[in-house]
């Protein structure tokens, strides 16, 4: 639901990487970003209006971006709906 973008961070650090890619692309918030450390590591990023976060941090306390609460709502309501109509299904059997 929101984009991600994946990204290499060749001879910057990660977060230096996820900057500039973002400022040479002019990518809009809210975003996520993959930067690839090297074969074995990648670090997650959110781009949100109030700046770049990361990722695990973002998950943690989604309810502090705003960008994220309509995302949020539809993921509510979707999973509602799942659990409705198989709570419905089951009584029906």
């Amino acid at each position: 639901m929101v984009p991600q973008y994946s990204i290499e961070s060749g001879e910057f650090k990660p977060v230096t990487a996820a900057r500039n890619y973002i400022s040479a692309e002019g990518i809009v918030p809210p975003a996520v970003l993959l930067v690839r450390r090297n074969e074995h590591t990648t670090d997650r990023y959110f781009w949100a209006e109030k700046g770049l976060f990361g990722a695990q941090y973002v998950e943690e306390n989604h309810f502090l971006f705003p960008s994220l609460r309509p995302i949020a709502e539809e993921v509510s309501a979707k999973t509602a709906s799942t659990v409705a109509s198989i709570v419905m299904t089951k009584e029906r059997s």
